[in-house]
């Protein structure tokens, strides 16, 4: 049970004064993320059907306060929610498809 933050990306092309941003989302529940964000005195209002969008000054903030530094990939595959499902289900697909060509490689020599 945790909550994780990705490493922060540059959007230049946002019209937003903020360029920099990481996303922070918990593999667990949305619950545990919402008392985090709350606790970062982030509103709820910010939340963004599975995740929150961080300016570097609150990501250290939340790695500061036990947050999970881990990368993009990493974090599409133990979010919480419905695209974290559709990440993991994506993934393993991938996985059994390169299995399949593998083991037709095994049987033609």
């Amino acid at each position: 049970m945790a909550v994780l933050v990705d490493e922060l990306r540059e959007y230049p092309y946002v019209r937003w004064r903020v360029k920099h941003w990481c996303h922070m989302v918990s593999d667990t529940g949305f619950d545990e993320l919402h008392a985090f964000a709350a606790a970062l005195g982030i509103p709820r209002e910010r939340f963004q059907r599975d995740h929150y969008d961080l300016p570097p000054w609150l990501r250290e903030r939340a790695l500061a306060q036990g947050a999970h530094a881990v990368t993009i990939h990493e974090l599409s595959q133990r979010m919480a929610g419905p695209r974290g499902d559709r990440n993991r289900a994506r993934d393993e697909r991938r996985r059994a498809a390169r299995a399949g060509d593998a083991s037709s490689l095994d049987s033609s020599a």
